[in-house]
């Protein structure tokens, strides 16, 4: 495969698996703290490792309009390119980064699995989908490469939940391989990417449009924040800038609840998720819907031309699916998605 990094002068490197590029001395990794340059070759210190695996429902990643009911085998590594302060599984995304002089003893830390291990796992199992979940697959996309080739030959579908901050260089790469991604847009805010993510928000943006041009089901989740990110402007924005593309990028709008370095921010309140789900609707977007506090109301699927409840749902969980071959019942309307 392409080496994701290229060779500087006095043997610094400069990764490209991610829109950081960090440039990175001998010795030292990049900003997820899982890339490191040994004597002027990068390393991935996550390779065959990983830190949490499972069976899922597609539902929860949430990719409501892909192959719902099906079971996906997520798993993902160590290490993140952001430093979100609120973060659901910083235990394995900051590991690295706050136990940077241990993570080097790679054996300590989660288990060893090769591709071929999982794929196999997946066919003894019967398992349709594999998800690159739980801390960042960008960071980790060597790894994630391997397996996601052999899940194709395997017909496996690949499916990404991503923080949608990949360089230009990794999409190409992986572009072929992916079947579908949800990509989180975690604010429409510079200041909130730069002071609450450590990160940018325009990469993310441009991602997104990059990713529905090129015909990979895709869909879209924002954490509303109380206080933070979830003033009616905000979310107004987000809505119109998910339309541009397409009324039918689905959009999940999820309540936070405290974690991590945000102890002290309330739950989400569920009036401010309606609020968001009625803006979304207002704007034009087909498929919006809220998530972390289960309403069936607001989980389900709806024709958009004749409002027949298609797919019905509590939580993650997908009680009743009436679409037939992609389309509604009632009226015929064709649904996007993949079904």
């Amino acid at each position: 495969m392409p080496k994701l990094y290229r060779k500087l002068k006095n043997t610094l490197i400069q990764c490209l698996a991610c829109n950081n590029y960090c440039t990175i001395p001998q010795g030292k990794t990049g900003i997820c703290a899982v890339r490191k340059n040994e004597n002027g070759e990068l390393k991935l210190l996550v390779d065959n490792r990983v830190a949490a695996l499972n069976l899922d429902p597609i539902e929860k990643k949430p990719l409501f309009h892909f192959l719902p009911g099906e079971v996906a085998l997520s798993f993902g590594t160590y290490g993140c390119n952001f430093g979100c302060e609120f973060c659901q599984n910083w235990d394995i995304s900051q590991t690295p980064k706050i136990e940077s002089s241990k993570f080097r003893d790679l054996n300590s830390y989660g288990e060893e699995l090769h591709p071929e291990q999982i794929i196999n796992y997946c066919k003894e199992n019967k398992i349709p989908i594999i998800a690159y979940t739980y801390n960042e697959p960008t960071i980790w996309v060597e790894y994630a490469f391997k397996i996601m080739k052999l899940a194709r030959k395997n017909n496996i579908k690949n499916v990404w939940v991503s923080n949608g901050y990949m360089s230009k260089e990794t999409l190409k790469l992986i572009a072929p391989y992916l079947d579908a991604i949800n990509v989180d847009l975690k604010s429409f805010s510079e200041d909130f990417y730069q002071n609450i993510i450590h990160a940018h928000l325009e990469p993310v943006k441009e991602n997104i449009k990059k990713i529905w041009k090129m015909g990979i089901w895709e869909e879209v989740t924002t954490l509303i924040i109380p206080g933070f990110n979830d003033s009616l402007k905000e979310l107004r924005e987000i809505a119109e800038f998910l339309f541009q593309i397409s009324p039918d990028l689905p959009w999940h709008i999820s309540a936070f609840y405290p974690n991590y370095k945000m102890l002290n921010i309330p739950i989400t309140p569920k009036e401010i998720l309606l609020k968001a789900y009625q803006i979304g609707k207002k704007v034009g977007l087909r498929y919006v819907y809220t998530g972390n506090i289960p309403d069936s109301d607001y989980e389900s699927t709806y024709c958009p031309k004749c409002g027949y409840k298609l797919i019905k749902r509590w939580g993650i969980e997908m009680i009743e699916n009436k679409l037939k071959d992609g389309k509604c019942p009632n009226c015929g309307e064709e649904i996007a998605g993949i079904w």
